[in-house]
């Protein structure tokens, strides 16, 4: 195997670390992964920086294993590297290249009234989890480090840095700090003037253009793994340096690659830990508050809609479903049991029976709670079955989104030709995609590759820097090059799964009022 001319994508997701590597046809033949959990400290959602490092590089060396187990080789180098995570928070350094705070991530929902205060000011939508929100409201409170801080990142472009020594990233993860002009390909110039002239930032010793990552578009030059970046995923010391290395991305613009959907009118719902939708607009919509205006990695304004909360509690459940098989004495892979509950769901009733389930983890701002308290409840005369149950979970993944979606299809009637699911919900066949279509009442398509998500969008971005020619745009690359003879399955619910859903939906929406109250009642220890 010619490993330099494959390209190697890694994504830092919520709940998992994974690297895929692809050969010259743009398919997968060797994977890592690494499990990890965000954990909640002071009231911050974190990751601590020495489980970052420990995760890129354990999940690293599952790729080489695997790697050296299917092709008998030790890999030391490929034609081009790229990294992705999850997006936004808070990664502030100082001069010396040392965090100034544990990591805050997208999940915090802290900073509400920096976010009220700059959407005002810059009439955009600035959502809490973005990272100039963090900054803001880290100023508005008068944080010790903030006259300290000599370079602001996100976890893409911290890794990013590491592996280059470059404060660089791609202009979709860079949408998703401070907002971007797409057609200059820059952070809005006015925006950034307005912020820098507020009174409480003049008296700091920095600007915010001063502090903000160099915008880079897809297939750019983005430096090149140096020996300590090297160094740095593969501790062994088998990987050369010298590797051709793509701007880093968000989890946002990968599942747009790994999708096929960074054209206009396109789509793609990501749903996994979070779930969020992106829509590439021909148009700017409205502000509103639940829609995040970010780009594709080629710079093409994209309406978002992001949940913080979509499969934690599934995943909650199965776990306490796999415990029980154990107790008995039941082998059952984790695997095999997410593959039979989510099959299983498909044979409820299409409202759920009278079973209702929240699966707010966390804040969520789309429905504009600050925590989250995961319940399940359900009516004295309810169905109360195993098949009623997990349908009641898997919508309730994704009606936080349908209600933030309605806002950019409705109010504001953007069009969809084509919405593509991809992401962990999507890995048994039919059934995610069958809940998806019932919420969005379109036709929803899956690709042979949905399962591999991010990190396969991140090695195809890697791969558009190797084989990048001139004057080529990402989008012909993605159409001709990769996605031409794409296995693709496409299905629409039937009207009584899309008439069960909206039932689902009205009590859903009425039962916050119960959640409201949960988090009220039940305190945080």
């Amino acid at each position: 195997m010619d490993f330099k001319k494959c390209a190697l994508g890694i994504e830092l997701g919520s709940t998992r670390i994974k690297a895929v590597l692809i050969d010259e046809k743009h398919l997968p033949i060797a994977s890592g992964s690494f499990e990890w959990e965000n954990r909640l400290e002071n009231g911050v959602w974190t990751y601590h920086q020495d489980e970052i490092i420990a995760g890129v590089q354990h999940c690293y060396a599952d790729l080489k294993k695997d790697v050296q187990e299917k092709f008998g080789e030790t890999l030391k180098t490929v034609g081009a590297i790229g990294v992705s995570a999850m997006m936004h928070g808070y990664l502030p350094f100082d001069k010396d290249d040392q965090l100034l705070t544990p990591f805050r991530t997208w999940r915090n929902t802290i900073t509400g009234e920096a976010a009220e205060k700059l959407s005002s000011l810059f009439n955009f939508n600035i959502p809490q989890r973005w990272s100039i929100a963090h900054l803001y409201q880290a100023v508005l409170n008068k944080e010790e480090h903030i006259d300290r801080i000599h370079r602001l990142t996100t976890l893409a472009g911290y890794i990013h840095f590491m592996m280059t020594g470059l404060h660089v990233m791609g202009v979709g993860e860079a949408s998703g700090m401070f907002p971007v002009d797409s057609e200059k390909m820059d952070y809005d110039q006015k925006m950034l003037a307005a912020f820098n002239e507020l009174e409480e930032v003049k008296a700091l010793s920095w600007t915010l253009d001063g502090i903000l990552p160099k915008v880079l578009p897809a297939g750019a030059d983005a430096g090149v793994l140096t020996k300590e970046g090297a160094l740095f995923l593969d501790p062994a010391g088998d990987l050369e340096e010298g590797i051709p290395v793509c701007p880093c991305e968000g989890d946002a613009g990968t599942g747009m690659t790994a999708t096929n959907s960074v054209r206009v009118r396109t789509g793609n719902v990501s749903a996994g830990t979070s779930d969020f939708a992106m829509v590439v607009v021909e148009k700017m919509p409205g502000v509103h508050r639940e829609i995040d205006m970010v780009t594709t990695p080629s710079g093409a304004a994209v309406a978002m809609v992001h949940c913080n909360n979509c499969t934690s509690d599934i995943n909650a459940w199965v776990n306490l479903l796999s415990e029980f098989a154990g107790a008995i004495g039941a082998d059952v892979k984790k695997g095999d049991l997410y593959t039979l509950l989510f099959q299983k769901a498909m044979e409820g009733d299409k409202d759920c029976g009278g079973l209702m389930a929240n699966n707010y983890f966390s804040g969520e701002g789309v429905t504009d709670l600050d925590e989250g308290r995961p319940f399940f409840a359900r009516t004295p005369n309810a169905r109360f079955t195993l098949a009623n149950f997990m349908r009641a979970h898997l919508m309730s993944a994704l009606a936080t989104l349908k209600i933030g979606l309605d806002i950019l299809t409705v109010t504001e009637q953007v069009k969809i030709d084509k919405l593509y699911g991809h992401g962990g919900f999507f890995k048994t066949p039919k059934v995610g995609q069958t809940m998806l279509s019932a919420a969005v009442q379109a036709p929803v398509s899956v690709m042979e590759t949905a399962g591999e998500g991010g990190p396969y969008g991140m090695a195809l971005l890697a791969a558009f820097r190797l084989n990048k020619e001139e004057n080529e745009t990402l989008e012909d690359y993605l159409a001709i090059k990769v996605f031409a003879d794409a296995k693709t399955v496409t299905l629409m619910a039937d009207e009584a799964d899309v008439e069960g859903f909206n039932r689902f939906l009205k009590t859903y929406v009425a039962s916050l009022e119960m959640e409201k109250a949960a988090i009220e009642a039940l305190k945080e220890e």
